[in-house]
């Protein structure tokens, strides 16, 4: 499909930094990521859940280091999977050593929870020695006390008050290999925040919106806020943070990315909402599709829609379009061309047979 004119995003120039393998920033692709929620000294359970996050399209995945065990057994973990590793060091400034040194990609710290300006610097000595990138992940929830003195309170400004304070320490000691997260729960603060940092600095930035939620609030608040600021041309990588499977960040992530025709994977539906005038079961058949085609993973744009309203016309934008039609005779498309009919109880199984070969074709 070609791109119009009013769909282009111009997009922030940015430095390109390394996650490991993935690049970050620059004219690299957005990237994807998500967090495990196993415990990282359980080596099977957490490679298990990082195999299924990389099966679902994640670039980069983070895994949780708060004790000396969760690092050792990084070590072996990083042997065993794909993607780049972040290591997320929570309070203590030695995990984020010792992450470095078992082989993580990315340290994510957040200054306001490490502590003094020297504990900072080691970490920085350490990412030096041991090729690791660093995410400087500041958090409206997670402030450093002498900025919340400042403001009085989490806003905008405290945010990249604080980025900016930690973007000249990383400076300072000649450490440019650097991502940064302004983030906070709520979608102005955030957005803002997002905005005022991409005109101080060019360090590529990680998006979020940080608890956000179940995974039907949460896509809802994460859609706006991330998809605004992508809108804007501000974003370098993307997690959807929700209180849900892992996976589900993914999914929700590269449903983002594709409605904004910026990166697509999978089969996209488009379908209507259903009425009095659907000629089969729309959102059963929706929903039956969804599943059946979840293991397509490169791009595909499937039209389903209920009657010949704007059937034909939806049919027209896509690889593979269904109308329905009178008297159990509904209509399939081929790149917007009449190819077939078929009964409503053949549905599924034609539209998953025709996708397939589609794929098969690409």
């Amino acid at each position: 499909m070609e791109v119009r004119p009013y769909r282009t995003i111009k997009r922030r120039k940015t430095k390109p930094i390394n996650v490991g393998k993935v690049s970050v920033g620059g004219d690299s692709v957005i990237s994807v990521q998500s967090m495990t929620n196993t415990l990282t000294t359980d080596i099977n359970g957490t490679i298990n859940q990082i195999n299924q996050l990389d099966d679902a399209g994640a670039d980069i995945v983070r895994v949780s280091c708060p004790d000396e065990e969760s690092t050792k057994a990084l070590k072996e973990i990083v042997k065993r999977v794909k993607v780049p590793l972040v290591a997320d060091i929570h309070f203590h400034y030695k995990r984020a050593i010792e992450a470095a040194e078992m082989g993580a990609s990315c340290l994510r710290i957040n200054p306001g929870n490490i502590g003094s300006k020297d504990r900072i610097e080691e970490v920085i000595k350490a990412a030096k020695n041991n090729n690791c990138s660093i995410r400087v992940g500041v958090n409206a929830g997670s402030l450093d006390k002498a900025i919340l003195e400042k403001y009085k309170e989490p806003c905008p400004e405290a945010l990249v008050d604080s980025a900016m304070y930690n973007i000249k320490l990383l400076e300072d000691n000649d450490f440019f290999n650097f991502k940064i997260s302004v983030k906070s729960s709520d979608i102005f603060l955030t957005v803002k925040a997002y905005r005022q940092l991409s005109k101080l600095c060019d360090y590529p930035l990680h998006l979020g919106v940080t608890e956000a939620g179940g995974l039907f609030t949460g896509t809802i608040k994460s859609s706006i806020g991330i998809g605004q600021l992508l809108m804007e041309g501000i974003g370098d990588t993307i997690r959807v943070s929700l209180s849900s499977d892992p996976v589900d960040e993914v999914k929700a992530g590269y449903e983002i990315l594709k409605s904004l025709g910026i990166r697509s994977r999978g089969v996209n539906i488009i379908s209507c909402p259903s009425c009095a005038r659907q000629a089969f079961p729309v959102i059963e058949t929706v929903k039956e599709l969804e599943k059946k085609l979840s293991h397509i993973k490169k791009p595909i744009n499937l039209s389903i829609i209920g009657c010949v309203v704007n059937g034909p016309g939806e049919a027209a934008q896509t690889e593979i379009g269904l109308t329905g039609g009178g008297q159990d005779n509904n209509l399939l498309y081929l790149s917007g061309i009449p190819h077939t009919k078929v009964a409503s109880s053949e549905i599924i199984n034609k539209v998953v047979k025709l996708v397939e070969e589609k794929i098969k074709e690409k």
